[in-house]
């Protein structure tokens, strides 16, 4: 019976990891722009970034034993509506990160909104110029661009 609170004390903490990271602002223009956005900058977006770097550098063969250490600069590049053709709403950022070895390299990356585990949360997907090993994101992190 001891399992049973500790499964739902488990889907909790799971529940409020996932919650999305932020809103969608439907004030927010449609199309390509190149300004700062506060929603690129969020510390819930760069948080999730800078895990999943680590994680990347660690798992990647043949990649520095890096880090990030700061963003700046972040800026909204495209921002996509949910439509009735395309129901997922996306936002493209870009900015620059400053790694533990001292590099200042470009970093491009999207919000999905409600794209997270099984549909809860967001989903952030990222190109450190340079990291995409196994051209993931095309040359020069082109899909995300």
């Amino acid at each position: 019976m001891a399992r049973l609170p500790a499964l739902f004390a488990g889907l909790a903490a799971f529940m409020a990891a996932a919650m999305p990271l932020l809103p969608a602002q439907a004030a927010d223009a449609i199309g390509i722009y190149a300004a700062d956005d506060p929603i690129c900058a969020h510390q819930s977006v760069r948080g999730a970034i800078v895990n999943r770097f680590r994680y990347q550098v660690m798992h990647v063969p043949n990649l520095p034993d890096v880090g990030i250490v700061d963003f700046y600069g972040a800026r909204g590049t495209r921002y996509e509506p949910a439509t009735a053709s395309s129901p997922i709403e996306r936002r493209y950022c870009a900015a620059t990160v400053r790694l533990t070895d001292g590099q200042d390299r470009p970093i491009w990356y999207l919000i999905e909104y409600g794209q997270g585990f099984a549909g809860l949360g967001d989903n952030v997907e990222f190109c450190v110029s340079g990291f995409d090993r196994w051209n993931v994101y095309n040359a020069e992190c082109s899909v995300l661009r």
